[in-house]
């Protein structure tokens, strides 16, 4: 049996805010959405898992078990102007475009 990743799922406090800052660092779009409570975004190129953003009433507490790695063509560009978190502060790493 193959597994292919097909979404991230983010707990958050604020998914339209999540999905704000996604949606400009990453050029994802807000594909589905239940209220403010739920939401997926996808990549416009179609490459790449879904982020699913998820409301949980408990704050983030210490270092992510899971993170997402971004490739970028210039690493150091994008390590400067996504500053490696989120607004609630899930990390993230940006790798060069060869991994």
């Amino acid at each position: 049996m193959a597994l292919t990743a097909r979404m991230v799922t983010i707990d958050c406090a604020d998914p339209g805010g999540l999905a704000k800052f996604w949606s400009e660092a990453a050029g994802y779009e807000v594909t589905w959405r239940y209220e403010n409570e739920y939401l997926i975004l996808a990549a416009g190129s179609g490459q790449g898992p879904q982020l699913d953003l998820q409301r949980v009433p408990e704050p983030k507490i210490g270092k992510n078990q899971v993170h997402i790695d971004w490739a970028a063509d210039d690493r150091p560009a994008e390590v400067e102007r996504l500053v490696m978190a989120d607004p609630e502060g899930n990390e993230f790493c940006v790798s060069g475009s060869h991994g």
